[in-house]
């Protein structure tokens, strides 16, 4: 990995990055469509609304994350999705990927609305009982940012020196860029900014990501610490000569190394006359032990 990172980078879009800009974007246009056709919002029924509404359904966790409210709002998200989701796919993998990206997502939610649950639950009582679920369904969460800022936080965590043009003008490593951002949404989120922006949600995703990658790495950690020990094993047994209890010396080893070389090459050298078929049973099963034994020094 170079240390710059530039947005032209990639030269194709892996396939859940891609898959996710169409969706994001038809998701989008549909909203637009139907709306001014039918009068319909479709954000109303996909967007998340707060758990105590009755416009609240369980699947609003996931189907938040594809709606926006405005181009602008849209634009900005998939330019960043395009921009730092192509480079974590391309490392992790799809799969993981994906995971990644819809629980930092749920995980944004969530924050958010812990944080508005507790700030509601002094207002609530002094609300009156036929406008309360009206007043309860206005807060309505829809964008993908809370997992963008999720991909954010991975790209800091992955390539923390890496790179990054801000404004396409003035470079900044990842890390610092990660950390700016944190901290501005930090800012506004306890300063209550009213700009109609989720800042708690985008802080979730930060949170929820790094969670994620922490357990990710010490799980990788464990696997790694279990798989030495076996494999150190492994190979002590076989720097043993099977005839004897005690280590091969440097001349035994190199001269059995040597033997079996030779004889590999007259076996194969059989194989290039006659064939593989015309190989004795044991002269296989020799080439067959001597290929898995390369394989795994």
């Amino acid at each position: 990995m170079s240390d710059t990172y530039s947005p032209g980078r990639f030269s194709f879009l892996p396939n859940v990055t891609k898959n996710l800009l169409i969706i994001n974007t038809l998701c989008y246009f549909a909203m637009v469509v139907v709306k001014q056709a039918f009068g319909f919002d479709m954000n109303d029924l996909f967007g998340l609304h707060y758990y105590q509404s009755s416009h609240f359904h369980p699947f609003q966790f996931i189907t938040y994350m594809f709606m926006h409210g405005s181009f602008e709002h849209l634009f900005f998200n998939m330019f960043a999705l395009w921009m730092f989701g192509s480079v974590i796919e391309n490392y992790w993998g799809g799969r993981k990927y994906l995971l990644y990206y819809l629980m930092t997502g749920i995980g944004a939610a969530m924050t958010h609305y812990l944080v508005l649950n507790h700030q509601l639950q002094a207002i609530i009582p002094t609300i009156d009982e036929d406008k309360l679920d009206y007043f309860l369904s206005l807060p309505n969460i829809v964008g993908a940012s809370g997992s963008i800022y999720g991909l954010l936080l991975a790209f800091g965590m992955l390539f923390p020196n890496d790179r990054i043009y801000l404004y396409f003008l003035f470079p900044i490593k990842a890390k610092w860029f990660v950390l700016i951002f944190g901290l501005l949404e930090l800012f506004s989120g306890i300063t209550g900014t009213a700009d109609g922006v989720a800042h708690f949600a985008h802080l979730g995703g930060m949170v929820f990501g790094i969670i994620l990658i922490l357990l990710w790495r010490r799980r990788e950690r464990m696997q790694a610490y279990d798989y030495e020990p076996r494999q150190r094993r492994r190979w002590r047994q076989d720097d043993f000569d099977e005839s004897y209890e005690r280590p091969r010396s440097d001349e035994d080893f190199n001269a059995e190394k040597a033997e079996n070389r030779r004889r590999i090459d007259e076996i194969l050298d059989k194989i290039s006359r006659n064939g593989y078929d015309a190989l004795t049973k044991e002269e296989k099963e020799f080439l067959f032990k001597s290929s898995n034994k390369e394989k795994r020094w």
